[in-house]
């Protein structure tokens, strides 16, 4: 059948905003049934979030998260550790970056999950899900005005966040996903070194 009834066709775009990060444009669109409508919308440069992997004095597997202000929501949010892309970054090197800047970790394995968009509606954003293991400490990098807490949980902890919903940030929610079909051996992932680079982005 094909998807042509469903696709929109750009006849304008104006530029409305265009900050640091964000670039927000107005188009004007052809519809398939040959009227026009306008779309709002946000391109953005792509991101990354990591679900790092490691054990306690125990045995136990937990993962580290951070606890961060959200200022658009006024509130402390839990989430896994991301960033954003830079222009042409590999994302297998901007999730080592980020876990590294953010949490002071560094890790001897990366396997890459899947993408996620979180905002279809609106954004041109995408999210590579990156897993790590191997963890070895370090010292954190923040950037100038980025203030967290970094802490680890037991993955039965944070699913338990997630449901009840203490844990609401789209990007954490669908990385616990992945991470709970990991561990349950129904989702495989393919690790690699951390000396290897893989371009998903």
């Amino acid at each position: 059948m094909g998807d042509c009834h469903l696709i929109e066709e750009q006849l304008a775009s104006n530029e409305l905003f265009k900050g640091d990060l964000l670039h927000a444009f107005r188009d004007t669109v052809k519809l398939p049934d040959g009227g026009t409508a306008f779309r709002e919308y946000v391109v953005h440069p792509g991101a990354v979030v990591i679900v790092p992997l490691t054990m306690d004095a125990a045995g136990e597997a937990r993962v580290v998260l951070e606890r961060q202000f959200r200022y658009p929501l006024g509130q402390v949010m839990i989430e896994f550790p991301a960033g954003k892309l830079d222009p042409g970054e590999d994302t297998l090197v901007c999730a080592q970056r980020e876990l590294l800047e953010e949490t002071g970790f560094s890790a001897t394995q990366w396997a890459h999950a899947g993408r996620l968009h979180p905002l279809i509606s609106y954004s041109t954003e995408f999210i590579e899900i990156w897993f790590a293991r191997g963890l070895r400490p370090g010292k954190s990098r923040l950037d100038q005005g980025e203030f967290l807490d970094v802490f680890t949980a037991t993955p039965a902890q944070l699913l338990q966040w997630c449901c009840d919903g203490q844990v609401t940030d789209g990007k954490t929610l669908t990385a616990a996903l992945w991470l709970q079909n990991v561990l349950s051996g129904a989702w495989q992932l393919n690790w690699q070194d951390a000396g290897i680079h893989r371009i998903t982005g």
